[in-house]
């Protein structure tokens, strides 16, 4: 089966944007490439106030669900 990101599968779920999930990713590359510790998408997009809690649970089991 094909392996889904957090990112893509919560833009098809609908719980965020495709342009929240890119600036997420701008963050989470300017952290990396700054030497600064790795965060999780769903970890950015929370700081931000663009899913709730149990929204990155829900994608979190389908994409659990997508790697089976």
């Amino acid at each position: 089966m094909v392996e889904e990101r957090f990112g893509t599968i919560a833009v098809k779920k609908g719980v965020v944007t495709k342009e929240q999930v890119l600036e997420a990713m701008k963050i989470q590359m300017e952290r990396d490439l700054d030497g600064l510790e790795h965060r999780l998408i769903g970890s950015i997009l929370y700081s931000m106030g663009y899913v709730t809690l149990p929204q990155i649970d829900e994608v979190v089991e389908a994409v659990k669900t997508c790697e089976e």
